[in-house]
Order: C-alpha cells, then sequence, then structure tokens
C-alpha cells in the first residue's frame, strides 16, 4: 500500500479497507486489553495502600493491639500517651482503622476489631497478614463469672475456649458421645418433679478444629478445647497483680473493695452475651472459667494459628446475671475498660525492646 493511499482522498474501496484495518486496530486493543486487565485492575488507593503498608513495616516490628468497642477504645485512647506516627498515622483497610505509632517508645498497630468472633479473627488475621507484628496484646471488657473475682478486676488469663461450639441434641441423645461436656436443661426445669426431661434437649461442647503452622502435617487440623495463651508472656504480666487499679467511676459511684489484677485463670468466649445467673453458674462449674467475652478465643485461635505470640487482658465489667436488678456493665463498663487499659500500658512497658518469643502452646 503506497502513501498516496493516505494523503490523497480515498476512494470507495480505499474506504472499506481503511474501516477494516481500524476495525482490526480496535479488535487487536480489545484483546490486549484483556490480557493485561489482571495486571491493571488494582485500584489506586490500594496501590497507594501498599506503598504505605511498605514503608511502615520497614519501620517494624511492631506490637499488634486489638480490642472491641468505642468504650474500650476510647478508655484505651485516653489513658495511655499513644504517639501517631508522624508520616503515617493511620492506615484505612476493610471498613477499620489501623493505627500506627508509639506507646512508651515501644511501636505498635492499633486496631478496633468490632463485637463478636468474626469480626475478631478477620482483624487479627489481617493484622497479621499486613503489618510486621511480633505478637498480638488482645483486651476489652467482660463478664466475671467467679465468685472470687468482682467487678472492676482485670484478668489475664491462661486459657480460653470457645463456649459457643455446640451441637443441640434431642431429649432421647445419650450422653457419650465426642463432646467436651453437656448442658441437660432438663436439669433446669423448675418445679423439679419424678420427670425432669426438657423437650429443649441437651447442648454438647465440640471441640475446635484448629489449623496450625505449628501442626506438622498439612491440611489436617488437630482437635482443642482450650488454647494457652503464650507462656513467656504470661510469665511478663505476673509482673503486674501488685499494680494499683481504680475504684471509683466517679466522686459518686465507686465499687465496694479495691480491684485486683489476676494472672493465669480460665475464661470463655461465645458470639453471646452472657446475663443469666444459671448458665453463669454451669460455666464456672463446667469448665472453670471465670470470665465471659464474644472476641478471646477467636483472637487467640488466629494467633496461635499463623505461631504468633498472643495474651488476653480482660477488665470484669459485670456479673454475668449473678446481680440483682439490672446488668451493671452500663455503669461499671467504662471503669473496667480503664483499669484494663492501665493493664495493658503496663505490659507494654515491660516487653523488651527485642522481643523474641516462642510459639504458643496447645492443648
Amino acid at each position: 500500500m503506497s502513501w498516496a493511499f493516505w494523503i490523497s482522498k480515498p476512494t470507495t474501496n480505499q474506504m472499506a479497507s481503511l474501516d477494516h484495518i481500524l476495525c482490526l486496530l480496535l479488535f487487536i486493543f480489545i484483546i490486549s486489553s484483556l490480557h493485561v486487565l489482571p495486571a491493571s485492575a488494582t485500584p489506586s488507593h490500594k496501590l497507594k495502600n501498599a506503598i504505605t503498608i511498605r514503608e511502615v513495616n520497614r519501620r517494624g516490628p511492631y506490637i499488634g493491639l486489638v480490642t472491641v468497642f468505642e468504650t474500650e477504645e476510647n478508655a484505651f485512647l485516653g489513658s495511655v500517651d499513644f504517639r501517631p506516627d508522624p508520616a503515617h498515622p493511620f492506615l484505612d483497610l476493610s471498613g477499620r482503622r489501623f493505627r500506627i505509632g508509639k506507646i512508651h517508645g515501644k511501636k505498635v498497630v492499633y486496631v478496633r476489631c468490632g463485637i463478636g468472633m468474626v469480626n475478631a479473627a478477620a482483624a487479627t488475621q489481617q493484622m497479621i497478614d499486613v503489618f510486621n507484628v511480633k505478637g498480638i496484646v488482645h483486651f476489652g471488657i467482660a463478664g466475671n463469672i467467679n465468685n472470687s473475682m468482682s467487678i472492676g478486676d482485670v484478668s489475664i488469663p491462661k486459657q480460653i475456649t470457645n463456649a459457643g461450639l455446640w451441637d443441640w441434641l434431642n431429649p432421647d441423645k445419650a450422653e457419650g458421645g465426642d463432646y467436651a461436656a453437656y448442658l441437660d436443661f432438663g436439669k433446669y426445669t423448675v418445679p423439679q418433679g419424678d420427670n425432669t426431661d426438657s423437650v429443649l434437649g441437651s447442648i454438647g461442647y465440640s471441640y475446635e478444629e484448629l489449623y496450625s503452622v505449628s501442626i506438622g502435617h498439612k491440611n489436617s487440623p488437630q482437635k482443642v478445647f482450650w488454647i494457652n495463651t503464650t507462656q513467656e508472656w504470661l510469665q511478663l504480666a505476673a509482673g503486674l497483680e501488685t499494680m494499683e487499679l481504680l475504684q471509683c467511676v466517679n466522686a459518686t459511684l465507686c465499687l465496694p473493695e479495691k480491684p485486683k489484677l489476676v494472672v493465669g485463670l480460665k475464661a470463655a468466649t461465645a458470639n453471646t452475651f452472657v446475663d443469666n445467673a444459671a448458665y453463669r453458674d454451669f460455666l464456672f462449674d463446667t469448665f472453670g472459667v471465670s470470665s465471659s467475652d464474644m472476641e478471646s478465643s477467636a483472637v487467640a485461635m488466629t494467633c496461635v494459628s499463623n505461631g504468633y505470640p498472643v495474651i488476653v487482658i480482660r477488665g470484669l465489667s459485670d456479673l454475668a446475671g449473678a446481680q440483682t436488678g439490672d446488668n451493671a456493665v452500663r455503669k461499671f463498663g467504662s471503669l473496667a475498660a480503664t483499669n484494663t487499659a492501665r493493664a495493658v500500658l503496663e505490659f507494654i512497658k515491660k516487653l523488651p525492646p527485642n522481643y523474641n518469643l516462642n510459639k504458643p502452646y496447645l492443648s
């Protein structure tokens, strides 16, 4: 084809050829676009986040801090000297704000996960996947299941179970299956008579299936009922048992006794807010737990699955149904959250500058 084709007035045949060439070029462009789409489909904000994450992680490693809802966050940020990173003070991912900074010279990444086990596991996994963290400190408030503990106390448990993983069984289902424990509703029938069977039957408490980097066989979960928090961190936290905790919400609202911090108890987690005296007693008598919350086992299991150190710090805000009248969480929730925040701050102070801990244990 000569250059005259392009500089002279085209004939009808030349116009047809030109249309054919343009269609061919358009087709090639579309096909080429389809081939490069996966590489160029990343939105600009994701690319910007990736660059920011890379810059943030170069300054690590960090201590990961995970709390749950606004009351706890307000108490934490109001109680500690959190100094935001001057270049990247926060990063918004999946609707959550991850705050980056320092507390007493220790580099931290903090996030509020939201209520419930799915929120807790999702935020914890994202923290581990995205940021250069060496361990997770999870904290918040909880219901008190143990009569030897009081509202305002802080518990740092050594073991946590998912008490919300169970099978609801028919009344004729005999005990003896592959369950860790049973809750027989018939035993709570009032009044008690010759026939205490309940059409609600019973609940069989099941084991978690834990996938973990520490398990030798890939894609082969281990059945566990308790998730253990990291022993080295528990030993470090033992030095907090003599710390001062607040006793009063304000000048007119105080607890009858000075709160205490206890390390080494057990805790239960479920997507259920416990406010029932009978079920409270069942949890304590059956599992020996001292607190009940809605996130801790999910955070701990996620950390153990990934081979990361974890510690849980929970302030007791209410009696989980053992009270007379209304639940006390609205009166003392802020106090419990503040005492928890103070304990978290003291624990962070105790962490050595270059902490390097072994992986958590399972049971």
